[in-house]
C-alpha cells in the first residue's frame, strides 16, 4: 500500500521550511485502523506532530477502502459564489465514520456557517486553499474548478463537484492535465431516472429564474416595464418556459403563483400531460415544434430556457432571427447557460453582473443562480451530496463506483482520460468506458 506524507502549509509558516511531500516505502495494509508504513506505531488517520503539523494517510482512494479518509473543502472563488460543500451536521457525519475533514477558513461565511461551528462538529481549519488541495484524498466543491484550482489537483485525487464540462474546454483540459478522477454531481443518476444531485439546485434556480426575470422587465433594469402579474384591467405578463422538467417546473410554478399567463413546452408528451394536471388549468402546455417554440417565444415578455441534456452542451433553440421578432424590452432567462446555454446570444454571467442587451433584449445569464441564496442552496445541496460522499470516504472511489452504477454515471474524468459519452462528444475527445478506466477493486 503506498504512503503519502504531506507538510502542509501551516507546517511550512512553523518551521520556516517550504511545504514538501515525501512518498514512504510500500507496505502491506493490515486493517482499517491499522494502515501503517515501516515502523509506525499509530493509526494513519491521525499521525500528528504537534510541531510539525504533519499528516500521514493512507492513499485509500486509489484502492478500496483500507482506513479512514480525509476529506477536503475548500472555499468558493467563483464570482459571487457563496456556497460551500459542507454543514457542520455534514461534519459530524463524517467524523462519526471515522474520517477526517478539512475546511479551508471562510469557506461557509457566505452561508452563514462560522468556522467554529465547523471545529465544534470535528473538523480542522486550513489556513488557504493549498493547504487544502494538499492534505486530503477527497475534494468536495460546489462549483467547477477554476484554473488556479486545477492546478492544485494531485494526480490520483478525486474531485467531487458540479462540473459542466461539455461545453467548458478550458476546464477539461486543465482537468485531464491534473491526472485526477473527477465525479460530477450533475450526471449522477437514480434508479428512478432522475438527476438527484443537480435536483436541489435545478429547483432553486427554477424558482430563482422568475424572480430575476421579473426584476429585470423593469424599466430601470433595461426591461419594458411590465408587472409580472399584472392589475385588476391590465392583463399580465406572457411568460413561455422551455423546457419542462424540474427547472421548468418550478419557474412555472413561480410565475403561475405571480399571476402571470404561463405557456410551457416540451417534447414529452407524457410530461405534458403530467404538467397540465400538476397545474390544473392554470397554464398552457405546448408540444415544441420549431413552429410552436417561435411562436410562443415571439409572443412572450419573459421567456426562461430550462433545457436539459445530461452531461451534453444545450442545443441552441432559440436563435437570433427569433429574438430580433420579440418585442424590445423582453427578458430571456437562460438558466442552461452552465452547459451552455439554449439561446443562440446567450453569454455567461455574473451575479456581479447579471444582465446584457443584445437584439434589444435584457439577457439574464448567470451560470450560478443558487449562489444567490446561499444558505438555502448549501442546505439542500448538501442533504443530497452527503449519502455519495460517505459511499466515497467509507469505500474508497473505486469499490464505490464498481457498486453504484448511478453513482458511476458521475464519473467523468479519469486519470487522463473522460469517462462520460455525452461530455467526450460536447468536447469532441475520445471517450473511455468508466469501467474500463478504473479497473478492478482488487
Amino acid at each position: 500500500m503506498q504512503w503519502r506524507l504531506v507538510l502542509t502549509t501551516a507546517a511550512a509558516a512553523h518551521t520556516g521550511r517550504p511545504a514538501r511531500r515525501a512518498t514512504l516505502t510500500p507496505t502491506r495494509c493490515l486493517g482499517p485502523d491499522r494502515c501503517r508504513g515501516p515502523g509506525a506505531q499509530a493509526p494513519a488517520r491521525a499521525i500528528v506532530n504537534a510541531a510539525l503539523r504533519r499528516t500521514v494517510t493512507c492513499s485509500r482512494l486509489t484502492h478500496q477502502r483500507t482506513g479512514p479518509c480525509a476529506s477536503a473543502f475548500p472555499g468558493e472563488i467563483k464570482n459571487h459564489e457563496y456556497r460551500v460543500g459542507l454543514t457542520p451536521a455534514g461534519v459530524r457525519e463524517l467524523v462519526a465514520h471515522h474520517h477526517e475533514v478539512l475546511i479551508e477558513t471562510g469557506a461557509g461565511v457566505g452561508s452563514g456557517i462560522a468556522d467554529s461551528a465547523y471545529e465544534q462538529a470535528g473538523a480542522r481549519i486550513a489556513t488557504d486553499a493549498a493547504t487544502v488541495f494538499a492534505g486530503a484524498e477527497l475534494i468536495v466543491k460546489v462549483k467547477e474548478p477554476q484554473p488556479a484550482e486545477c492546478a492544485m489537483l494531485r494526480p490520483g485525487q478525486v474531485l467531487f463537484t458540479y462540473l459542466h464540462l461539455a461545453p467548458d474546454a478550458v476546464q477539461a483540459r486543465g482537468l485531464l492535465a491534473a491526472d485526477c478522477v473527477a465525479i460530477a454531481y450533475e450526471t449522477v443518476t437514480s434508479p428512478h431516472g432522475g438527476l438527484p444531485l443537480l435536483t436541489p439546485m435545478s429547483e432553486v434556480a427554477g424558482r430563482l429564474s422568475v424572480h430575476a426575470g421579473a426584476h429585470a422587465l423593469e424599466k430601470a433594469q433595461g426591461g419594458a416595464g411590465i408587472l409580472l402579474g399584472g392589475v385588476p384591467g391590465v392583463a399580465p405578463a406572457e411568460v413561455a418556459v422551455i423546457g419542462g422538467g424540474v427547472v421548468g417546473y418550478n419557474a412555472a410554478r413561480i410565475a403561475v403563483g405571480m399571476g402571470a399567463s404561463v405557456t410551457i413546452l416540451d417534447t414529452a408528451p407524457r410530461r405534458l400531460n403530467e404538467l397540465d394536471t400538476l397545474f390544473d388549468g392554470r397554464l398552457k402546455t405546448v408540444y415544441a415544434t420549431r413552429e410552436a417554440l417561435e411562436h410562443s417565444v415571439c409572443h412572450a415578455d419573459l421567456v426562461i430556457g430550462a433545457v436539459l441534456l445530461p452531461g451534453a452542451a444545450a442545443p441552441k433553440l432559440v436563435s437570433r432571427a427569433m429574438l430580433g421578432q420579440m418585442r424590445e424590452g423582453s427578458v430571456v432567462v437562460d438558466v442552461a447557460i452552465d452547459q451552455g446555454g439554449c439561446f443562440e446570444t446567450s453569454r455567461a454571467t455574473t451575479h456581479q453582473y447579471p444582465t446584457y442587451l443584445e437584439e434589444g433584449i435584457v439577457h439574464y445569464c448567470v451560470a450560478n443562480i443558487p449562489g444567490a441564496v446561499a444558505r438555502t442552496s448549501t442546505l439542500a445541496l448538501t442533504n443530497a451530496t452527503l449519502p455519495y460522499l460517505l459511499r466515497l470516504a467509507n469505500q474508497g472511489y473505486r469499490q464505490a463506483l464498481h457498486a453504484d452504477a448511478h453513482l458511476r454515471a458521475g464519473l467523468n474524468v479519469h486519470r487522463g482520460a473522460i469517462t462520460h459519452p455525452a461530455v467526450a462528444q460536447g468536447l469532441g475527445l475520445p471517450y473511455q468506458p468508466a469501467l474500463a478506466a478504473i479497473g478492478e477493486t482488487g
